[in-house]
């Protein structure tokens, strides 16, 4: 079983952006189903923190989608419908697979070097059934990546889609082969944009980004 991201807190420099990220990632991995109704109170001795930060950081995740408030009772966890995660995946894999081509040209090895740590940080979340470290080290790799852009814009619409993907099965994937393979192509696509083949490096993107609507979204992948 996977450990909570609704525990103790290590406090990075925002005590809010470090509550948001934690219940955004209980969200995101499935952890916090859609439905489930929460409390700023609650969330806050879980966390071990006041309630001020917990409720300012609901109110952002609320602007965000991810919850919504329920009159006298607290914050209700959104639904994200098919279709809805549908589009995100669709555009992430028209926005995030074609650079891979370009990438694949002008990738240096000071570059190589420092996304091979940020892969293996996904690895190692993985193995150790941290969900939160897992989302956290994915995220840093992919924005890493995309900045060998040098396309801003790319950049800020990318993060957006980022942080309103679900991946509702998620959490019930922890220590399985398919974490663990997810995990993987990190490294995987290193090598192939190392290696200069931006065309195999742009499929693996695309196949990857589709996990979304399948092994997270508790589907099987042939």
């Amino acid at each position: 079983m996977a450990p909570s991201s609704i525990g103790p807190l290590v406090v990075g420099s925002s005590l809010r952006g470090t509550v948001e990220d934690a219940v955004a990632a209980a969200i995101i991995s499935g952890e916090l189903a859609p439905g489930t109704l929460v409390t700023a109170p609650t969330l806050a001795s879980r966390f071990g923190v006041s309630a001020t930060p917990v409720r300012e950081a609901m109110l952002n995740l609320q602007k965000r989608g991810f919850v919504e408030t329920v009159r006298n009772k607290g914050f209700r966890v959104t639904d994200v419908s098919e279709q809805d995660l549908r589009e995100i995946v669709r555009l992430r894999q028209m926005l995030e697979a074609p650079p891979m081509r370009d990438i694949a040209r002008v990738l240096q090895p000071e570059a190589v070097a420092g996304l091979r740590l940020k892969a293996q940080a996904i690895v190692d979340s993985a193995a150790a059934a941290d969900l939160a470290g897992y989302l956290a080290a994915d995220t840093d790799f992919h924005l890493e990546l995309l900045r060998l852009t040098g396309n801003e814009r790319l950049l800020a619409l990318v993060r957006d889609l980022r942080q309103q993907t679900r991946m509702v099965g998620l959490a019930d994937m922890v220590g399985t082969d398919e974490l663990a393979r997810s995990a993987a192509e990190h490294h995987q696509l290193i090598a192939l944009l190392e290696a200069g083949d931006g065309r195999r490096a742009e499929a693996l993107m695309s196949t990857h980004i589709g996990h979304v609507l399948g092994w997270w979204n508790g589907r099987a992948e042939v």
